[in-house]
């Protein structure tokens, strides 16, 4: 273990009482704001709740809003998340209800998934060959902008459109709809740009990038959605309205 430097007020926000709780952690060389709030979990009060798996940036589960701003714990080194402040400050993602403490419930967030109808369809059986889809085909390069999304849901915790229209489907949702928008191998276009289209779809965005500006990925969910509220004018035009 590293050499202790000091000490670091961490404000925790606790699910009961509903307030935030004051630690002091150790302070340590290249820590991350995950291995304080294992170490608080480990060494001062064990019924902290709160969830991660890999600390290598490749799952996403351990996000939580630090600071104000939603981030990976696990590659959100101290130093960085303090900007010159004495007190860290973690609480739960926004715009998803609290399990418990730290510990959000990805439910909602993954139904938007289904709601944009952000899943492959098939447009040919098993038994048809492969369709040769070129690297430079400028359909599959847009697609491939946008597959590295983890699913962490720290783009959907800085939406400020989700916060204001819980209906709305957030960024994540919609930009895996767009990369299969995209993919020329789907055969589901029409009823997605359809559901897109709908209630809390693509047209309910404000384009203010908190999106991209929080994405760990380096993803850019605010042009595809610009993207998506052209195909779908596009396709009412087709419809005749």
């Amino acid at each position: 273990m590293a050499a202790e430097q000091g000490s670091i007020r961490v404000s925790v926000w606790r699910s009961k009482p509903q307030a935030f709780e004051t630690f002091e952690a150790p302070r340590q060389a290249s820590q991350t704001v995950l291995d304080v709030v294992t170490w608080i979990q480990q060494n001062a009060d064990p019924s902290l709740a709160y969830r991660f798996a890999c600390r290598v940036g490749m799952c996403g589960s351990c996000a939580m809003t630090v600071n104000g701003r939603p981030r990976w714990t696990c590659r959100t080194h101290v130093d960085r998340a303090l900007d010159g402040g004495d007190t860290l400050e973690i609480a739960p993602l926004r715009n998803l209800p609290v399990i418990r403490d730290l510990a959000t419930d990805m439910s909602p967030f993954f139904e938007k998934w289904v709601a944009a109808d952000a899943v492959f369809a098939p447009s040919t059986d098993r038994e048809a060959p492969m369709a040769p889809i070129l690297p430079e085909n400028p359909r599959r390069q847009i697609a491939d902008a946008g597959i590295e999304c983890i699913n962490c849901a720290i783009c959907y915790a800085a939406c400020d459109t989700v916060a204001g229209n819980p209906d709305f489907l957030g960024p994540a949702a919609l930009n895996r709809a767009w990369t299969l928008v995209n993919d020329e191998r789907d055969g589901g276009q029409a009823e997605r740009l359809e559901a897109l289209s709908g209630h809390g779809g693509c047209h309910n965005c404000h384009s203010t990038g908190a999106c991209q500006a929080v994405c760990p990925n380096d993803l850019n969910p605010t042009g595809a959605i610009a993207g998506l509220k052209r195909a779908t004018v596009r396709a009412a035009f087709r419809r005749g309205g």
